[in-house]
């Protein structure tokens, strides 16, 4: 997609200003993430800036949401919530040591073996 030089320098600031990463940018405006770059090396150079402090990891998780699992989360009740957090508690530990368990719990699932 082609923007105006305007809009590159707008998503340059928006970039440099740390309102958004360039990751974040390219994903949201259909750009490669280089090209986001490029716009805020543009708007720096633009208005004689310094090269931007305080970098954020380049392997920074994303922990947004999607909506509707939010919304999910926010029409629960508080034993609700507690049970889910319980329940995500169990399956963290059950992955860190290496077996799932099926059904209720009977039948544990060690890669391959089935063990009772």
């Amino acid at each position: 997609m082609k923007y105006t030089k305007e809009q590159r320098l707008d998503i340059g600031r928006r970039i440099y200003d740390g309102g958004i990463s360039r990751y974040e940018a390219a994903e949201e405006y259909g750009i490669n993430e280089q090209t986001a770059r490029n716009y805020m090396r543009m708007y720096r150079d633009a208005n004689q800036l310094p090269p931007r402090q305080g970098r954020r990891s380049i392997c920074a998780p994303s922990f947004k949401k999607a909506p509707a699992e939010l919304d999910e989360l926010k029409a629960m009740t508080k034993e609700e919530l507690i049970q889910e957090l319980i329940k995500a508690k169990i399956t963290e530990a059950r992955l860190k040591k290496g077996y799932e368990v099926k059904g209720d719990g009977t039948v544990i699932l060690y890669g391959n073996k089935i063990i009772k």
